[in-house]
Parts: structure tokens; sequence; C-alpha cells
């Protein structure tokens, strides 16, 4: 399984696969900041320390960065940017 696959069984790996989609559909845009982990577990009725390992799995990625204090902000879209074309 991808770990983007929502169908996996691993909690965190759905949590982090949501909140991708999220990013890459621009619901959460750069510089935007990711819900608490306090928020994330009560919306999403997972512990704390999923949540948190999904945030870092995001932050892994370069998707996500943390602000110690602050929480997690989004620094890029999960979609890769197209190379320039040649010749424009």
């Amino acid at each position: 399984m991808s770990i983007g696959d929502e169908s996996d069984p691993r909690a965190y790996v759905r949590l982090a696969a949501r909140l991708r989609r999220e990013i890459a559909e621009g619901t959460l845009a750069p510089g935007m900041p990711t819900p608490s982990i306090t928020t994330l577990s009560q919306q999403y009725g997972h512990a704390r320390q999923t949540c948190a390992k999904a945030l870092r799995t995001l932050e892994d990625e370069g998707l996500l960065t943390r602000i110690p204090g602050l929480g997690y902000y989004v620094t890029r879209t999960s979609e890769p940017e197209s190379p320039a074309q040649p010749g424009t």
C-alpha cells in the first residue's frame, strides 16, 4: 500500500492521506496552519499520538514545517511543480 492510501489500516497513515489531500486541493494552502493536534484528535477520534505522527509524516515529506509553540504550517502543495517548458 502507498503511504497516501486512505484505505491503509494504520490510522496515522489515513489521517496523513486526508491532510495531504486537503493540501493538494488548496483547503490547506501554503502558509496556513494545520488544525492543532488536540483539534485533529477531537475531530477524527484518534489519540493525540496518532495525530502527532500523521503531522510528523507530512513534515518528513516536506509538506509541513513545525514551529515550536505555534504548531504545524503548510510549506508547499503536495503536487510537484511542473518544469518550465523548453522555449517559453
